[in-house]
């Protein structure tokens, strides 16, 4: 909140920054002179309804979003771990209020568990939910980082706690999930029923898989 001050009052004179900074001002002959609005108080209201509004807009499009334990992680591994991450991902530091503020009332209200201690938020706008989730353990790993885990996720609506996270990273690929598909349409009626008794997740991947390559096939 800091900058965003300096930065509204740089233009002006010593004086008037001096003036605006006094919170309540009085004249020795009005003891009771009402108090002049906040300055800075209002430019953290603002920068909270921007923040909001960002969240929101980072949730457009938005496959999964993950918390993960920012405590501890230095301003330049926090850049040097942004660096890392492919196009489809966004990762953001954001007060726990504020994003339940955001995606309150959402299928994302499931990562409530998930609004305690200090945060980043990782939007990962794209299907392909291991290669995006891949590069922050790989960062992770390099870095020693254990204690900055992923705190939970939703996708889907549903929410998976750290200790089931290995069911988000090891989800097939589109291109496996064709694969599997197509293998299991020309095989025997058992091979269908097979894939069709697999995990839900597994499931609905498969159909959404299925549905996308009949509209193109149809566009085409």
């Amino acid at each position: 909140m800091e900058v965003a001050l300096l930065s509204f009052s740089s233009s002006l004179s010593p004086l008037c920054h001096q003036r605006i900074s006094t919170v309540t001002p009085k004249t020795s002959n009005s003891p009771n002179y009402p108090r002049l609005p906040v300055i800075r108080s209002a430019v953290s209201r603002n920068k909270k309804e921007e923040t909001v509004e960002a969240v929101k807009s980072h949730l457009e499009n938005c496959h999964l979003l993950a918390a993960i334990n920012y405590k501890g992680l230095t301003v330049k591994q926090f850049q040097d771990l942004r660096r890392t991450l492919p196009d489809t991902t966004k990762l953001i530091v954001a007060k726990n209020t504020l994003v339940f503020k955001a995606i309150e009332g959402t299928k994302w209200e499931a990562l409530k568990p998930c609004m305690k201690g200090m945060n980043a938020w990782l939007f990962v706008q794209t299907d392909e939910i291991p290669s995006a989730i891949k590069p922050y353990r790989s960062f992770q790993k390099e870095r020693k980082l254990e204690d900055n885990d992923f705190a939970g996720a939703v996708f889907e609506g549903k929410f998976y706690a750290p200790d089931n996270f290995k069911v988000l990273e090891t989800m097939p690929t589109r291109a496996e999930v064709y694969a599997k598909l197509l293998g299991a349409l020309q095989s025997p009626a058992i091979n269908l029923v097979s894939t069709l008794q697999a995990p839900a997740i597994e499931v609905i991947m498969v159909l959404k898989a299925y549905i996308k390559k009949l509209e193109d096939e149809s566009n085409a």
